[in-house]
């Protein structure tokens, strides 16, 4: 074989990989070697086939027979509410009240912000997420903490100051005019900044004035590639709400609709509710829903339907959701969308699972062209899962040849235990348990 020159510092990593570039297709190298240089993957293939000799390398690390996998992506989780994870009792509009804000109200001081966000994304690290789309708080000052804590550790993320102006407490509250300027000066500061993009972030319709949405929508055109995020249809009692406090509108997703926040850039979370005009109006728009079962089942908001989504032609995403979310691993969540759709009477597959939290995630974020499988030239934003650190799942795949199986296992058994190693843009961020040091 002709050996090409290796670009100067290149990793090394042995293991088996996996990635899952479609919803039916799945790529596994039993005994891989993967080439990290400049941040992206420079070669990946069966060892036996690498072009250079090991010791060529700066630096190698051998797995053994973990599986190396694409970075997990979230596309919808809050970064101050880690704190209200498993709050008992309450259903969603109580649940903010009681929980969410208080937890968000601890981020008007620039230091907590600053120790929460480095804690949050080390958190999403220790996980295995490498990627995520994060609802900051309706604090300027924390969401620049948020942004320089992803842009220290070399990670993606989709991110934005909440817009909130009316029913919330007082000490959350902006007005449409300073939640506007906020929110162009941190478009200014940091979208497309490394690998950075802003989100246009109010919360939910029912916080937000007709000035404050109109104000969102304008938002949208200050630069190229903007998203927005919000949630929708999460609860019944939050549905009628809506339709108290917005009587002109169609329904909850015409609210975003007629306010410019419904086109393929816009992720909506949650979607449980859905009149059939409001399905046939997200997959005109092309907008995204992002479903986020550990915490619909946790808050009793009801069931998603995966089935009824393919057949509107409505692309998905998978989130974690917390703090209303039981876990920041993307392994519970895909574990627990295969329950739900159980429950609805639908199957969902192990394949289709784990493309959907690696590649079908990045492609709902249109990152799919830098992220989500293990394709030469991506970013090497990867995670190593060890099954032996479950004793369930180690004892589960005694004996289990079938590849399908054993990712079926993986997908229902696994959790953050199994995270040996993350990787993000090429350099190891998260080991055995210890977050490596930021620079």
């Amino acid at each position: 074989m002709t050996e090409t020159a290796l670009p100067a510092g290149a990793t090394l990593l042995l293991a088996q990989t996996l990635d899952f570039p479609t919803p039916t297709e799945f790529r596994h190298q039993p005994q891989a070697a993967l080439v990290l240089a400049d941040g992206r993957i420079h070669w990946h293939g069966d060892r036996a086939d690498l072009p250079w000799p090991r010791n060529a390398f700066d630096s190698i690390y051998d797995y053994g027979n973990a599986w190396l996998l694409p970075g997990f992506i979230d596309s919808h989780v809050h970064a101050a509410q880690m704190p209200v994870m498993a709050s008992w009792g309450e259903q969603l509009l109580d649940w903010l009240e009681r929980y969410t804000f208080p937890a968000e109200r601890r981020f008007e001081d620039p230091a907590v912000a600053r120790q929460a966000s480095s804690a949050f994304l080390d958190s999403l690290l220790a996980h295995g997420t490498t990627t995520a789309m994060v609802f900051g708080t309706v604090h300027e000052d924390a969401t620049d903490a948020l942004f320089e804590a992803a842009q220290s550790r070399g990670m993606a993320m989709i991110a934005g100051k909440v817009l909130m102006d009316r029913h919330c407490p007082d000490f959350l509250r902006d007005t449409a005019q300073s939640g506007f300027d906020a929110s162009a000066r941190l478009i200014e500061r940091w979208h497309g900044r490394d690998r950075l993009r802003y989100a246009v972030t109010p919360r939910f319709a029912p916080t937000s004035t007709e000035a404050q949405l109109e104000g969102a929508g304008a938002l949208m055109t200050l630069a190229d590639g903007l998203y927005s995020q919000t949630h929708v249809s999460e609860n019944p009692d939050e549905v009628a709400w809506v339709q108290s406090l917005f009587p002109d509108a169609k329904d909850y997703v015409d609210v975003y609709e007629r306010y410019g926040l419904l086109n393929d850039h816009a992720v909506l979370a949650h979607g449980l509710h859905l009149t059939d005009r409001e399905w046939q109006s997200l997959a005109r728009n092309g907008a995204r829903l992002a479903v986020c079962p550990t915490s619909n089942t946790f808050l009793g908001s009801g069931l998603f339907d995966f089935q009824r989504a393919q057949a509107e032609g409505v692309a998905l995403s998978l989130a974690t959701d917390v703090g209303g979310g039981t876990s920041l691993s993307q392994l519970v969540s895909a574990a627990e969308a295969y329950k739900v759709a159980q429950l609805r009477g639908q199957k969902l597959s192990a394949g289709w699972l784990l493309h959907q939290i690696t590649q079908g995630n990045a492609e709902a974020l249109h990152l799919g062209d830098d992220i989500g499988t293990l394709d030469i030239g991506k970013q090497a934003d990867l995670v190593v899962l060890n099954p032996a650190a479950s004793h369930n799942l180690s004892t589960r795949l005694e004996g289990v040849e079938a590849l399908d199986e054993q990712l079926f296992a993986l997908v229902i058994l696994g959790d953050e235990r199994l995270t040996q190693a993350t990787w993000v843009s090429g350099v190891r961020r998260y080991c055995n348990g210890q977050t490596t040091s930021i620079s």
